[in-house]
């Protein structure tokens, strides 16, 4: 009996896919059976090398260079996409930028550029996506990857905060006014992930230091989000809708961890 994890036949479009998240939304798409349009901003060694692993699991991949951030650039890519591989039954919107800055420090050009890449950037490519897919009268999946900074207030990160937050109340719109289509609209919102990002920022150590603090005891991986892509754009999720998921480990609620609340206690006696 076929799976309904099966993704096989179905062509998914993965923005900001060279590496980290959308990387890791790319091969497990395609691990479940999906062919891949993967882009990244820049034509380099990442984008080759995921193109090249999912190729290795069997699957078409198209990969496109191109600037996700501007209206004129999501039309390029959608235009290529739909040349390369005739249509796109599931879209993994992932641009994003991230200044981290004091809010009574952040230029203004750090704003836009985080709502431009994170908000705008969905509106404009989920929009030719959508108009595709009601044509086709097909239905479809598409998921934004937001953060569990939507509802989060961390610190120094004003304008991501914002950005994500109106990504989540965008896709709660969207899915309302397409799932007259059977188009489902989610996102998932991923708490702390170990990507090249953060090795930018963090040190190995520091990584397993903070990992182990977390209820999960680790951080999460490229791969525990494009695992929840999966499930998403399944016929498994055909009555999930205008939802966001939360993949963190329990990150949000870490300050609940019964190791946490033991040790507060222990300090206040």
């Amino acid at each position: 009996m076929m799976s309904k994890f099966d993704l096989s036949g179905k062509t998914a479009l993965v923005t900001g896919s060279g590496r980290g998240i959308g990387k890791g939304c790319a091969v497990e798409l395609a691990r479940a059976g999906a062919d891949l349009i993967i882009n990244d901003l820049h034509d380099g060694s990442d984008i080759q090398a995921t193109a090249e692993e999912i190729r290795e699991l069997g699957r078409q991949c198209y990969p496109i260079v191109g600037d996700v951030f501007s209206q004129e650039g999501c039309r390029r890519l959608f235009e290529q996409a739909i040349d390369l591989a005739g249509k796109v039954d599931i879209l993994v919107s992932n641009p994003a930028y991230s200044h981290r800055a004091e809010f009574l420090n952040l230029e203004a050009d750090h704003w836009e550029r985080t709502l431009q890449g994170t908000l705008s950037a969905g509106f404009y490519i989920s929009q030719l996506v959508a108009e595709q897919m009601v044509e086709r009268g097909e239905g479809g999946k598409i998921v934004f990857i937001s953060s569990v900074q939507a509802i989060m207030p961390i610190g120094l990160s004003v304008a991501y905060n914002a950005a994500k937050a109106g990504l989540d109340h965008m896709m709660r719109t969207i899915a309302m006014e397409l799932s007259s289509h059977r188009i489902n609209v989610n996102s998932i919102q991923p708490g702390w992930i170990d990507t090249p990002l953060e090795r930018v920022t963090w040190t190995e150590e520091a990584i397993k230091e903070q990992g182990a603090l977390l209820p999960w005891g680790r951080l999460g991986t490229p791969c525990d989000i494009g695992q929840a892509a999966v499930f998403l754009c399944s016929d498994a999720a055909d009555y999930v809708t205008c939802v966001s998921l939360p993949v963190d480990g329990g990150f949000r609620h870490r300050d609940c961890d019964v190791s946490r609340v033991a040790e507060m206690m222990q300090d206040d006696s």
